[in-house]
């Protein structure tokens, strides 16, 4: 099925993903503050977003960026890693990595239980077991990826910023000399009369 030409639905909808992604990149370049306080909101945001806490998220990501005196604002974005769209990602990731780094794995979703509709009161009786095996597998993705997120967010904010700098320099610098012309011509006229 094909929408326009060489476009497919799937092409309009990789687009419009695209164009959401850039708009979003674009506001996160212009929050304020200096690119480390906002580079920490990122990676402490990251962190907490690979912890299985989906519910109290953000408000962990806003009590650490106040302690540590990071971008509150950027925490939460951080925080948004783990959404509706990515959570079940996310959290089997965390899942099965946890579970080989400590040896165990509690089976929740084997076909036997889902037929027999035990899984839900083998997850609820496993609950304890299962959120600290996630919290191990989210420990190990989340320092790596907030490192990451830490070094790629100071390195565009700064960029960003110091782009703003020179772009303000420049029209400052015009400004100046406009006036100094504009000096020139009243100081040509006085002397002509």
């Amino acid at each position: 099925m094909k929408l326009g030409k060489g476009s497919t639905g799937l092409d309009k909808y990789t687009d419009k993903i695209k164009k959401i992604l850039k708009k979003g990149y674009g506001r996160f370049l212009k929050i304020r503050g200096h690119p480390s306080e906002i580079a920490y909101g990122i990676a402490i945001g990251l962190f907490i977003g690979m912890t299985p806490t989906i519910g109290f998220q953000t408000a962990i990501a806003l009590f650490f960026a106040a302690l540590f005196k990071a971008n509150k604002i950027s925490a939460v974005l951080g925080v948004w890693i783990t959404n509706p769209v990515t959570a079940p990602l996310i959290y089997s990731m965390t899942y099965y990595l946890g579970g080989k780094i400590l040896g165990n794995s509690i089976s929740i979703n084997t076909l036997e239980h889902i037929e027999e509709g035990t899984s839900f009161f083998n997850m609820i009786f496993n609950a304890p077991e299962i959120l600290w095996v996630m919290t191990i597998g989210g420990l190990v993705i989340g320092i790596p990826l907030s490192v990451a997120g830490y070094l790629f967010s100071y390195s565009a904010i700064e960029k960003y910023q110091e782009e703003i700098k020179q772009k303000i320099l420049k029209q400052k610098q015009k400004i100046k000399n406009i006036r100094k012309k504009q000096k020139k011509k009243k100081a040509k006229k006085k002397q002509i009369k």
